[in-house]
């Protein structure tokens, strides 16, 4: 994976609307991220602004391994997850803007993710945040984070 010093982000094609020269996106694949589980990048990038999509609690390069037990555990691997995206883009969690946590036992695991997804963060630097209780996430998670990052 690129450095950020290595790191070159895409120049962005345009298309022309309405007059004006508008970005179009640029879609990437991480080497070394975990398999998407349905066709999808693991981001796209539009003005430096990058959009990860929702990471699993999955293992990189071992789609088959059973997910990690509890919320906690899932949360890390997740985290982790975002972690190895972000680096394939030259960035780190302290470029995350904004994120989305996804819980399928929402009252149940919320305070044990809660206390767990702030640990990756500098005091002071969270990302904004909503959370979201949903009725089921792919592969059996407990879990989904999805996240914002600028380009500095």
């Amino acid at each position: 994976m690129p450095t950020p010093a290595e790191f070159s982000p895409p120049v962005h094609e345009r298309t022309q609307t309405k007059g004006y020269l508008m970005p179009l996106p640029t879609f990437h694949m991480i080497e070394g991220a975990p398999q998407p589980v349905a066709t999808f990048s693991h981001a796209s990038e539009v003005d430096g602004w990058v959009f990860l999509t929702g990471q699993m609690p999955t293992w990189p390069g071992e789609p088959d391994r059973a997910l990690p037990e509890g919320v906690a555990a899932q949360t890390i691997r997740v985290m982790e997850n975002l972690k190895i995206v972000l680096a394939g883009m030259g960035l780190g969690l302290e470029n995350v803007a904004q994120a989305r946590v996804y819980l399928t036992e929402f009252d149940r695991d919320y305070a044990e993710m809660n206390d767990t997804y702030q640990s990756f963060f500098a005091k002071g630097k969270l990302p904004a945040r909503t959370c979201i209780g949903v009725t089921g996430l792919a592969v059996g998670a407990l879990v989904e984070i999805d996240v914002v990052a600028k380009r500095p």
